[in-house]
């Protein structure tokens, strides 16, 4: 009995993650999407690949995860440009990537976000 119960929770735990991780991925293919139309650049296969996770301790003092990305973008449709961001939970914590002629991307979530 103690041996599924323990498996149940650990499958718990992996769901948890596993839906976490995709809501992170959804929200950075948003944001890189969005960066690249502000820019009037492609987004190359509408997708992004995550290329790190780590521990960080957030501003309320639990624990949580930073995730890193990367995605594609093209500016003629010949050409690739590797951009990078960081998410603390669906929040943006950095970005390389382009950005609109003024220099000035708006990164808000939406308004159900907030």
């Amino acid at each position: 009995m103690p041996t599924l119960l323990i498996l149940m929770i650990l499958a718990a735990m992996s769901f948890a993650f596993w839906s976490a991780s995709r809501a992170a991925a959804e929200r950075a293919i948003h944001l890189g999407g969005e960066a690249c139309r502000a820019a009037g650049v492609q987004l190359i296969d509408q997708t992004v690949h995550a290329t790190g996770l780590r521990v960080i301790r957030r501003e309320d003092g639990w624990l949580g995860f930073e995730r890193s990305f990367r995605f594609e973008y093209s500016e003629d449709g010949m050409d690739r440009h590797i951009a990078r961001m960081v998410l603390r939970g669906h929040r943006l914590v950095s970005f390389s990537g382009p950005v609109r002629a003024t220099g000035v991307v708006d990164f808000r979530p939406p308004h159900d976000e907030i």
